[in-house]
């Protein structure tokens, strides 16, 4: 499968460690194969050389020059509104889970583990009276009508090609 994340002038990144970690970027020139100038205006990041090693990339890609401005960087970053998408997105959503259990205390582990298994407790009570209802509904809609009469193999076989007549008023002689 191509590669549909490429390092490019005007893609955003984000900076996975080093003294920025955290913050989201965007590639505004390529130095040379392992360096990239990259520029941050809306995420409180200066203009600096970073080692692509230490950028993730994002699905996200400005179009600008090589070399723009901050001031352009900054007013196409505010247009396309990139904040809010990354904000929004899932890979934001998972770093800030990450963080707030990380920054968790055993209390709140142990807070958190009781109001999961008091969850998963009203969920199974509901899933259980669920498929009770639904077995009693089952067995009501399967239930059989008019329930069969057991009748012989030799009286079915004769049924079947009406061997012998079945009225009782020939068998009575008055």
């Amino acid at each position: 499968m191509p590669y549909d994340r490429l390092v490019q002038v005007g893609r955003v990144a984000y900076i996975a460690y080093g003294p920025e970690k955290g913050k989201i970027c965007c590639i505004t020139n390529i130095i040379d194969q392992t360096r990239v100038l990259v520029d941050g205006p809306s995420s409180h990041l200066s203009r600096q050389a970073l080692n692509i090693k230490s950028l993730h990339l994002t699905k996200y890609v400005l179009k600008i020059l090589p070399g723009a401005r901050s001031k352009t960087v900054k007013n196409l970053w505010d247009k396309h509104d990139i904040n809010k998408k990354w904000q929004e997105s899932r890979w934001c959503k998972k770093l800030q889970a990450k963080n707030l259990r990380s920054r968790m205390t055993d209390f709140d582990r142990f807070k958190l583990l009781h109001a999961k298994q008091a969850y998963n407790r009203i969920l199974a009570h509901e899933y259980n009276r669920l498929k009770k209802k639904n077995k009693v509904q089952l067995a009501e809609k399967t239930k059989k009508r008019h329930p069969r009469k057991f009748v012989a193999k030799s009286q079915r076989i004769a049924n079947k090609f009406k061997i012998f007549a079945t009225s009782t008023t020939t068998g009575k002689k008055k």
